[in-house]
């Protein structure tokens, strides 16, 4: 997280939530430390412009006004203390030349999960579904691991006391190394590595990670690869009108559960909960897919993990609500 002039009194901000595909902002209004209101979201494509500058131009355009000078924003990158780009994007962040470009007052950048993380502190049970483990609340107090696949993967601690006071820690748990679980994991990581050298889970985990399940199968069964973008093969998958596409993404399921189960154990996790725009998107299979079974197949410490309970955000933009959280919980 980094600040630059916090504000005095409450005022109305912007808050945004920029990732590797979409750039969304609104306008929200703070006090008392929470976030009482978020105005209508506008969304846009990140590789529609060059900067974050010139979608906030366009975002005030549509406003049809000027814009508050105070500004919240989550982002998929690591925020350092220097200047940093985003993580799959183009888009460069220079807090000093946003500042003073934007002729804001107050500026804050946060981690996108970090973010997310920050909008568990606002929202209630009703909004989390049950995918694995006991059927029960988020326990109140540990650390609850947040994760989930989006155009990279996202990962994020939120560790909370028996006072009710949390605290948030961002993490790049996106990008520890895939560790394959059997042979077809075997053959998947051997063709990525021709391609990206290292293996993150991040390259299986992913929006693009189902693209790259999907050519690997084909390859290995000896099918023709078919062009396809990856919006398309998403809705051939969750449809299932293409077999092999089904496929990969079952394969994707099995993997993300081994995955956030080894993040939780590296937390020491009392809970799970998934977010993101693909983690809702499963939401019909992630509870009827091999995402369990692996989440817990740990060894020694599989009842540990068997005792989790995990659960799917559904909250549609839970990273606008968090940059908001995280802008009132540091000022007010």
């Amino acid at each position: 997280m980094f600040v630059i002039n916090p504000p005095k009194s409450m005022k109305q901000l912007v808050t945004a939530d920029i990732g590797g595909t979409y750039a969304r902002f609104a306008i929200a209004a703070v006090e008392n430390r929470q976030v009482v209101s978020i105005g209508n979201e506008a969304v846009f494509k990140t590789a529609d412009f060059v900067s974050f500058e010139r979608a906030w131009n366009t975002f005030e355009d549509r406003v049809g006004n000027k814009l508050p000078s105070d500004l919240a924003v989550a982002v998929a990158a690591p925020v350092t203390d220097g200047d940093f780009s985003l993580t799959n994007s183009h888009w460069h962040f220079r807090r000093d030349q946003i500042a003073s470009q934007l002729n804001l007052t107050s500026l804050l950048l946060i981690n996108d999960f970090a973010a997310i993380a920050h909008a568990m502190s606002a929202i209630d049970e009703g909004q989390l579904l049950h995918v694995a483990g006991p059927n029960k609340p988020l326990p109140p107090r540990g650390v609850i691991t947040i994760a989930g696949p989006g155009t990279g993967l996202g990962a994020a601690m939120l560790a909370r006391d028996a006072s009710g006071a949390h605290r948030v820690i961002e993490t790049e748990g996106g990008h520890i190394d895939f560790a394959p679980l059997d042979n077809l994991e075997d053959g998947i990581v051997a063709e990525l590595r021709k391609k990206f050298g290292r293996v993150s889970a991040e390259r299986v985990v992913s929006g693009p990670g189902l693209l790259n399940i999907y050519e690997v199968l084909a390859k290995l069964e000896g099918r023709p690869i078919i062009t396809l973008d990856e919006p398309a093969l998403w809705t051939l998958a969750l449809e299932r009108s293409d077999q092999l596409a089904a496929v990969a993404l079952d394969r994707l399921c099995m993997c993300f559960g081994a995955v956030a189960g080894d993040l939780a154990l590296a937390h020491g996790a009392s809970a799970v909960v998934i977010a993101g725009g693909i983690g809702r998107r499963l939401a019909d299979r992630l509870g009827n897919s091999g995402f369990a079974k692996r989440f817990v197949a740990k060894g020694r410490f599989e009842r540990r993990l068997a005792a989790l309970p995990v659960k799917l955000l559904m909250l549609p933009q839970p990273g606008l609500l968090g940059a908001a959280a995280a802008f009132a919980a540091q000022f007010h």
